[in-house]
């Protein structure tokens, strides 16, 4: 998934933010799968801005060339489309596509290994299966192995094929799903649904406290996967990973979790809990000791959103940022394309402490700055509570998990990171049409519900064909 609302232009080496170009390439190919529910990436036309790749000069030399850099942003956006005409007939990766095939197809018009698939499949009936389309007894010992972990015996197997018709096997299917997800391979320490949260918690071990403990024991992370486990089956609300004020207790043998209003090893008073954004973990590995939370910001950004600024994705330049009130040096032109997004993500972190000696760890702090970070940078306490995320203004980091947890973006990572597990890779360009009606589904049908989503999946060509 990818998004992006800037494009640099250079002039004389200096690099220019074109927050326009998303919304003027949406507009010219609105059908383009980088336009359903997101915007087009930098990896577009850049290897990394301002460097430019094929397609990106391409573009560049038929952009008002001769005219002075760097172009307003009126001028950008009515020359633009113009630009984008003039290259369409072009295979600029020599892939053998044009360029307007692969904008209208989702692939990269740089990258020769990013092409449109059109082959005809080239199977027939085979002793096991029915290649090239849906087949049910290769799906169910799909869900077998990707939900309960293990292959169905021949018993099943003959089981499974005697049943009196398709809409039987299929309703079967749906029940082992509901069977298998109530398992431990499924929701126990380290099961799939903890596999699916480990880039979002990163876990050190070192750092642990509780059970497992570490050589350092700061936090357990184990609440982190308790809530995350919890929003995603039964009945619930996957966006609640973000906007959670209550905590998520997890037994052993078998695995349960009930949901509580307090835990002993969380600190962050309720009226200020933002989900697994505010456990004591995330404060502590992703805050530390720091004044404005910009990791904390960029991590929650990318794991929960799938949004990475580090690649230029999720850009959405905020007027007169940065400000750069810590005096990191984020103005400089080189940083100030990704910081005029990033910053006003960061600011609702600025009273959520992590570690330090001079104040409560992992808690919200009001007036944190002023108490332990005020020699830092002259106008550090002006860092304000209310930021910015994809273009809406937050007075706080629950109103930022709310935005966020609305998003289309948080519907299409959440479905992308199942889609992973399940099929075994990122939709490719020939499975966006169902993925695209996957992740609608999961939003708009669905409400958030996992359990859902996870069922919507298995019945995708992309998961049930040979």
């Amino acid at each position: 998934m990818r998004r992006l609302l800037v494009v640099s232009l250079l002039a004389a080496g200096a690099a220019q933010a074109k927050p326009p170009a998303g919304s003027v390439f949406c507009a010219k190919y609105p059908t383009s799968p980088e336009c359903v529910g997101k915007q087009p990436s930098c990896a577009y036309c850049h290897v990394a801005p301002p460097q430019r790749n094929g397609f990106g000069a391409a573009i560049e030399a038929n952009l008002a060339p001769g005219a002075p850099r760097p172009l307003s942003d009126g001028d950008f956006s009515m020359l633009l489309p113009g630009a984008l005409t003039a290259v369409e007939g072009l295979d600029t990766d020599g892939d053998g596509a044009t360029n307007l095939v692969e904008l209208q197809r989702g692939t990269l018009p740089s990258d020769a290994s990013s092409k449109p698939l059109d082959r005809a499949c080239q199977g027939d009936e085979n002793p096991q299966f029915s290649v090239c389309r849906y087949d049910l007894k290769y799906a169910y010992k799909k869900v077998l192995l990707d939900f309960c972990g293990a292959s169905p015996t021949f018993a099943q197997l003959k089981a499974f094929a005697a049943r009196p018709s398709d809409d039987d096997r299929k309703a079967f299917l749906d029940a082992e799903i509901d069977r298998c997800t109530a398992t431990e391979f499924w929701q126990g320490k380290n099961g799939q649904l903890w596999k699916v949260a480990h880039p979002k918690i990163r876990p050190v071990g070192s750092l642990k406290e509780g059970e497992d403990p570490g050589a350092i024991p700061l936090a357990d992370y184990y609440d982190d996967y308790a809530l995350f486990a919890w929003t995603q089956t039964g009945d619930r609300d996957a966006r609640e990973i973000l906007t959670a004020d209550y905590f998520v207790r997890r037994q052993t043998n078998p695995t349960r979790y009930s949901k509580v209003t307090n835990l002993a090893s969380q600190r962050v008073d309720a009226a200020h809990r933002a989900g697994n954004m505010t456990t004591a973990w995330s404060l502590t590995y992703f805050v530390m000791f720091t004044a404005l939370p910009r990791n904390a910001a960029s991590q929650m950004y990318r794991a929960y959103l799938g949004l990475d600024i580090a690649k230029q994705e999720g850009l959405y330049s905020v007027p007169n940022e940065p400000q750069d009130y810590d005096a990191k040096g984020v103005a400089a032109k080189e940083c100030a394309a990704c910081h005029a997004t990033l910053d006003p993500l960061s600011y609702p972190w600025r009273n959520y402490n992590g570690i330090s000696s001079e104040m409560f760890a992992t808690r919200y702090v009001p007036n944190r700055i002023e108490l332990g970070f005020r020699n830092e940078a002259p106008r550090i306490t002006q860092i304000p509570e209310r930021g910015v995320i994809f273009n809406q203004p937050v007075d706080d980091l629950r109103g930022w998990a709310r935005v966020a947890a609305d998003s289309d973006a948080f519907a299409i990572s959440t479905t992308t990171d199942y889609w992973k597990l399940l099929v075994g890779h990122a939709p490719k360009p020939d499975e966006n049409a169902e993925f695209v009606a996957t992740w609608k589904r999961f939003k708009n049908d669905h409400q958030y519900r996992v359990q859902k989503l996870l069922h919507d999946i298995v019945k995708t060509e992309a998961y049930g064909v040979p």
